[in-house]
C-alpha cells in the first residue's frame, strides 16, 4: 500500500515548536514533507505577496530525536503550500496540515490567519486540509516559547488527520479548522461547531505622535460570551472549554433568498 503523503506548514515559521510537535505526531500516519515560511508570518492570511522571492532553503532540524530535512520558503504560508505542492513534493499530497499555531483562530476574522489561509490555499486546489490552533496567551502569539505545551494539540492533529486520511473530508466541507483550549487533555471532548460571527480579535489604533513614525495597527482579544450562541467555535472553546472542529468551505456566497434580491433591485 502506498504511504500517505502529508504536507505540513506553519505560519509561525520554520522554527516553530508547534510545527515540530505536529510533525512528530503526523509522522506515524505517513511521510511528512515540511515546507514553511522562513520568517514569522502570522496574520498573512491567504496572501501571495509579489515581493516574495520564493527562494527555498534546505535546513536540518531535530524532530523527536531524528534529523529531518525541511524546506524554509521565503514567502507567505500560502506560498509555502504552493511551493510544496508544485515543486518540492514528488507527488500530490493526500493531506495538507497547517499548524500548530500559537493562539486560537476563531470568529469572523479567520481569513486574517496565516494558519487558516495556508489550509484554504490547499483546499482551493482540491486537497483536503486541516488548520490546527492552540489557545495561548497573547504574549506567546509571535514567540517560539517553549513554555507552551503542544502535546495535546498534537494529539488532536493526529486524530483529525487520521480521520481525513481514512474517510476523506465530510461532504460539503473543503477544510477543517480545529481549535484546542489551553487546558485541554487528550480526553477533552471535541464537537463540530460553526464559525462565530463575532470579531474576537479587535484592531487597535497605532500609538504615535506623527504619521512619519513607524506604528503598525495592533490588536486585542475581545471575546464576548454573554450573547454568544451555543454551537460556535468561540462558545466551545471559551464557555465549554472543549475542542472546536469547524468544517469550512471556500464558498462565501451569501445565502440570500430570491425574494430579498428582487426587493433590493425593486
Amino acid at each position: 500500500m502506498r504511504k500517505k503523503q502529508i504536507l505540513l506548514t506553519n505560519d509561525d515559521g520554520i522554527r516553530s515548536p508547534g510545527l515540530w510537535a505536529a510533525a512528530k505526531a503526523l509522522s506515524t500516519l505517513g511521510f511528512v514533507t515540511v515546507a514553511a515560511p522562513r520568517e514569522q508570518s502570522t496574520g498573512m492570511g491567504r496572501s501571495l505577496p509579489s515581493t516574495s522571492t520564493g527562494i527555498i532553503h534546505i535546513e536540518m532540524v531535530d524532530v523527536g530525536g531524528q534529523q529531518w530535512q525541511v524546506h524554509a520558503v521565503q514567502g507567505s504560508p500560502a506560498q509555502a503550500v504552493l511551493h510544496g505542492i508544485l515543486e518540492i513534493m514528488p507527488q500530490r499530497p493526500d493531506l495538507v496540515v497547517s499548524g500548530i499555531n500559537y493562539g486560537e483562530n476563531v470568529g469572523s476574522g479567520i481569513a486574517i490567519s496565516g494558519t487558516v489561509g495556508a489550509a484554504m490555499e490547499a483546499a482551493s486546489i482540491g486537497i483536503p486540509a486541516l488548520a490546527m490552533s492552540l489557545e495561548t496567551e497573547k504574549h506567546h502569539h509571535m514567540s517560539y516559547s517553549t513554555d507552551v505545551d503542544f502535546s495535546t494539540a498534537a494529539h488532536f492533529a493526529h486524530l483529525f488527520a487520521q480521520k481525513i486520511l481514512k474517510h476523506g473530508m465530510p461532504r460539503g466541507a473543503q477544510l477543517i479548522k480545529v481549535d484546542v483550549p489551553s487546558d485541554a487533555t487528550p480526553d477533552t471532548p471535541w464537537h463540530w461547531t460553526k464559525l462565530s460571527s463575532q470579531q474576537y480579535y479587535i484592531s487597535t489604533k497605532p500609538v504615535r505622535t506623527a504619521w512619519e513614525q513607524p506604528a503598525p495597527v495592533g490588536y486585542e482579544l475581545s471575546p464576548q460570551l454573554e450573547n454568544e450562541p451555543a454551537g460556535t467555535d468561540v462558545y466551545a472553546l471559551l464557555k465549554e472549554r472543549q475542542v472546536s472542529a469547524t468544517p469550512l468551505t471556500l464558498d462565501m456566497t451569501a445565502r440570500v433568498a430570491p425574494e430579498e434580491l428582487q426587493r433590493f433591485v425593486g
